[in-house]
């Protein structure tokens, strides 16, 4: 007797499933796999027929056939999920949809009846999570956490709101520091005193803009250095800078202009290493403007930010937190975790920026950090040069 045919099989089987008959279409795919030659899709089929004749649990052991033989099988992980959702296991279901979600390649390299079934899968999982977090908001509701609190912020992390970003600095890390992106404005009382000096630093801001020259592209190639610009800001003069101090040297010359905002400064725990910081400047951003996501060079300081001339449509990212600037309210933050900022107005944006010790270092430590670099210079040419 000649054996059946696997493939005119599959064929009855799937006609079996477009008439609405899944009896025959489980037979004919029970009678494949007898043959020993399924593949997952034959297991997916088995399990659409049994469905059909509403055998749950064979149904399911059909769809743990096909991902045993291919567990990234995205039509298996979608039934599956529909299983568990119709049982009313809410955690599973939310588990296989969320799988899918993250293995699916982009729509157009999917067939399109499968681009269907991942958009649908996609629903039901922000359904399912948007539920996991009303519920858990519910319950918590009595904890008298506010949104902007590190546990209401871990809680955006727990929700998939926010995503997380550490420190990268590019050229030196300094271990056990806490990640933060916006410090409290509490923790620099000194501060007080600047932003009180807002107006009259402002006031020595518009008279060197009244020099067309006065301000300099932010990045400018080395001499000294191959060029590297991966962000396409080398010696663009859209980030434009204006030097009261740079790497470690006072500018004498603009230092003169503006007395008010160096007096201003005189409360600030300014980084002091030889030849490198600290970096006092006038940063400005022209209309239309971004500067790309980017790290900075040492966690061993802060950078701070007093705002000056501010246009609707400007707004600076540390991480996940994206904050406006505010016309004298200074702020500081790590500038070793990803940030970028923009100015989507017509007019130009203009801040003080500049960098401190980070207050977490000791006294000692600080002088280690110093006498290194000053070292790393001391040897041959010099090390990598970096600045705010």
């Amino acid at each position: 007797m000649t054996a059946p045919d696997p493939r005119l099989l599959v064929q009855q089987a799937i006609e079996g499933l477009r008439r609405g008959d899944p009896a025959t279409a489980r037979d004919r795919f029970q009678q494949v796999i007898a043959t020993g030659v399924a593949d997952a899709s034959v297991w997916l089929g088995l399990a659409l027929a049994l469905r059909g004749l509403n055998d749950k649990p064979a149904s399911l052991v059909a769809i743990d056939q096909a991902l045993g033989l291919e567990p990234r099988n995205l039509r298996a992980r979608v039934m599956k999920a529909d299983h568990f959702a119709e049982a009313g296991d809410n955690r599973a279901a939310a588990a296989f949809y969320a799988a899918v979600v993250r293995a699916a390649p982009p729509p157009e390299q999917l067939s399109p009846e499968l681009r269907g079934e991942v958009a649908r899968a996609r629903v039901m999982s922000q359904r399912y999570a948007d539920d996991y977090e009303a519920f858990l908001r519910e319950k918590l509701a009595g904890q008298g956490a506010s949104a902007d609190s590190r546990f209401g912020q871990a809680l955006d992390l727990l929700f998939g709101r926010k995503q997380i970003y550490l420190q990268q600095p590019k050229v030196f890390y300094f271990p056990e520091l806490p990640q933060i992106q916006f410090y409290d404005r509490a923790l620099f009382p000194w501060m007080d005193a600047l932003e009180a000096a807002t107006d009259a630093i402002r006031d020595e801001l518009m008279a060197v803009m009244q020099d067309q020259g006065a301000f300099r592209p932010y990045l400018e190639s080395p001499s000294d250095r191959p060029a590297q610009d991966p962000h396409g800001m080398l010696d663009n003069p859209d980030w434009g800078a204006f030097y009261l101090w740079k790497d470690g040297q006072p500018v004498a010359d603009n230092i003169a202009r503006c007395p008010a905002t160096m007096a201003a400064l005189e409360g600030a725990p300014l980084g002091m290493i030889k030849g490198r910081t600290p970096s006092v400047l006038f940063s400005l951003l022209r209309p239309g403007a971004a500067i790309p996501p980017h790290h900075g060079f040492v966690n061993t300081r802060l950078i701070c930010h007093l705002p000056l001339i501010v246009p609707d449509g400007c707004a600076f990212r540390v991480g996940n937190d994206t904050r406006p600037w505010r016309e004298g309210q200074a702020w500081a933050f790590d500038d070793t975790i990803e940030h970028e900022a923009w100015n989507r107005s017509d007019q130009t944006r203009v801040i003080l920026l500049f960098d401190i010790w980070r207050p977490e270092l000791t006294g000692e430590e600080r002088a280690q950090v110093a006498a290194m670099f000053e070292a790393i210079d001391d040897y041959g040419a010099g090390g990598e040069a970096w600045s705010v």
